[in-house]
């Protein structure tokens, strides 16, 4: 199975984010992950709506949208209505979850629940069958260049046997490495975030990168 390389535009070059747009496109980037946050939930300010319009511009590839604000209800209307092909929320700051999920898919697109290192898999498992995909957060959400937090993997291993009953993708987010996207990718995990653990500020084109992590 081919896995998903979705890079995360919260760590690209923004002097100049429609090159660097166009070049993650032409190098076969899978998505564009961005992320957006509201200094409450996760304690640090995102991405802003332009950043997303830009990049939705100039690529045909999907756009995810990782909402780390409370209350995410009040705004996938709106991402959706920009653009975006895959929403998630976490479950964790939402009052109304499946609400809020069936919103997503009566807008036509694909939804996601991202969940904190702190969250079992019994909490979210009565919305597994609600969703395309469930992303781990292997460190704690807000800031790029965290260490991953090795206590997650039993976590994303119960999810990979549990995506076979209820047919989502497994995706994870946070310090991923090359070295954790290969063990990551034995386990089963179908997608991966990438930052500034494998993908941003590193010697060689996009299309070395990627070409060497799809390896």
């Amino acid at each position: 199975m081919t896995k998903l390389l979705c890079s995360s535009m919260m760590c690209a070059n923004f002097s100049n984010l429609k090159k660097e747009t166009q070049e993650l496109d032409q190098a076969g980037i899978d998505i564009f992950h961005m992320d957006f946050m509201d200094g409450s939930f996760v304690p640090n300010f995102g991405m802003g709506l332009q950043d997303f319009e830009l990049v939705r511009s100039v690529t045909d590839k999907p756009v995810d949208v990782h909402l780390m604000i409370q209350e995410p209800s009040k705004y996938v209307e709106m991402f959706a209505d920009l653009g975006a092909d895959i929403i998630y929320i976490h479950p964790e700051a939402d009052q109304q979850v499946a609400r809020t999920l069936e919103t997503i898919h009566q807008k036509g697109k694909k939804a996601g629940i991202a969940i904190n290192p702190g969250t079992s898999v019994e909490m979210i498992q009565g919305l597994l069958p609600l969703v395309e995909y469930v992303m781990v957060m292997t460190v704690n959400p807000g800031f790029a260049g965290q260490k991953y937090l090795a206590y997650t993997d039993p976590k994303i291993e119960k999810l990979v046997a549990l995506s076979k009953e209820y047919d989502f993708e497994v995706m994870v987010d946070g310090a991923i490495s090359p070295e954790k996207v290969e063990r990551l990718s034995k386990v089963g995990v179908a997608g991966f975030v990438l930052g500034t653990s494998a993908l941003f500020g590193k010697t060689g084109t996009y299309s070395e990168t990627l070409s060497k992590l799809r390896a």
